[in-house]
Order: C-alpha cells, then structure tokens, then sequence
C-alpha cells in the first residue's frame, strides 16, 4: 500500500515513529512532499534514512510571493537526486490567496519547464483555479497528478486528458457527495490515494494528526464506494502509483 502525498517533514522528530506505524498498517511506501526549498532539503534527508520513502520537490503557491520563489534553480538541482520522482506540489490557490496570482501563475510555469526539463511527472495543488490551471496545463506534455482532488471543475478536463486524480481524507467527510460522485467516475487505472497529512485526517483519526497509516481508511471507503476489495482496489493503486511516479 502506498500513500501518494504526505507532508512528512511537519512530524519533525516523529519521523521513525509515524512511518513504523504507517508500516504496521500495511503502508510500505509514501511519496513525501517537500514546499519550499528548506522543506525539500529536510524531505530528502527522510528519504535517504528510509527506503520507502521518495519525494516530491517544490515551492507551494501559498509561497510564490517569498524568496524561496527565486530559488528555481536550487529546486532543479535538489530534483536531481535519485529519490526525487516528481515536481510539486505546484500550481494555482484562488481560495486562499496567500500570494499574488500573477506570482502564483509564473512560479506554476517555472515549476512545469522544469519537469519538461527533468522529464519528471507534476503534482498539481489546484483551489478556486480550475480555468488557469486546465489553461496551464495544456501546453504540458508529461504526466500530470491532481493532488487532493476537490475541484469538480477540473472533472471534465482531467478525465479528457488522462490524468491521475489523487483523492485524501476529505473524500470521507459526511457532506463530501459531489467528491465521492466524482471519485467514481475516475478510471480504475487513474485513480490514487493519499493523506496529505497531517492535514485531513479521515474518520476514525478526526481529531488528530492525520498520518500515513490512515490512508487504508481512504482505501477503504473507495473501495466501497467503487463496490471492489480494498485488497483489489489497493493492488490497483500501487500499480498506478507506480507507473505515475516512476517508481522501482
């Protein structure tokens, strides 16, 4: 079992013990995402002390207006190590608005030209942006991961394009209809999980830090909800996880 985006590094010393219980769980293998470009180097250091953890590297939009956003050229090189198999998370954030959206919008293409140059897949953070974000990724030609999929408007364009459509914690919550409408639409070869922990936690973990472990309990209500096995669905997953990423 894997879980396709966790936030790793927030667990500072935490580390062996989240991811001994992400194991005990059946939870062999995370993708562990590094936002900004102190975050990436930290990432990368998990990721060399275990081996099942590879990484995701890039500079949030919620940081497109700081000074990390400069440093494209140190995140090209920190994308070059071995455990590095995708660029991201990276996109557009309307909800929120932290930073300027013409900042946003060109720390977005940075991060695309550099997976075109890298030949690495995009993990894509889209909220409140579906036109841009579509607009953007049209001119891309690699592989393409929705993360913490919520934007019913990207739906149409993302099952058109193929897609990865990753889906965490929230596809769970009781008011979550239109997400789990949509989680059953997706194609059984482009669907993934995720905990985007230690955000989102699932039932039972409401409440508390949200952690790897807790990505069976998302396996779980797809499977469900996709009327499949969770030993079924999460064979399924781990082999799309691993054509999406590249893995070994």
């Amino acid at each position: 079992m894997i879980d396709t985006h966790a936030h790793l590094d927030a667990f500072g010393e935490r580390v062996p013990e989240v991811l001994d219980r992400a194991c005990a769980a059946g939870v062999t293998r995370v993708i562990a995402v590094g936002s900004g470009l102190d975050s990436c180097r930290a990432t990368l250091a998990l990721a060399e002390r275990n081996e099942g953890v590879f990484c995701a590297l890039g500079i949030h939009p919620h940081q497109a207006g700081a000074e990390d956003a400069g440093g494209l050229a140190k995140l090209g090189q920190l994308l070059r190590h071995e455990r590095a198999v995708a660029v991201g998370e990276t996109g557009l954030d309307y909800f929120r608005e932290l930073a300027p959206v013409s900042a946003q919008r060109a720390l977005f293409e940075a991060h695309l030209s550099l997976a075109c140059e890298l030949s690495l897949p995009v993990v894509i953070h889209s909220r409140a942006a579906a036109r841009d974000t579509a607009s953007a990724l049209a001119r891309f030609q690699g592989t393409v991961i929705l993360h913490c999929f919520s934007d019913q408007e990207l739906l149409p364009v993302a099952l058109e394009r193929g897609y990865y459509l990753s889906f965490a914690g929230n596809v769970t919550y009781p008011r979550a209809h239109d997400l789990r409408a949509a989680a059953a639409l997706v194609p059984a070869e482009r669907l993934l999980v995720e905990t985007d922990s230690p955000y989102l936690p699932p039932p039972p973990g409401r409440g508390r830090q949200n952690e790897p472990a807790f990505v069976v309990h998302v396996l779980r209500a797809l499977a469900s909800l996709r009327r499949q096995s969770p030993d079924e669905l999460a064979a399924r997953i781990d082999a799309n996880a691993a054509s999406a990423f590249g893995l070994p």
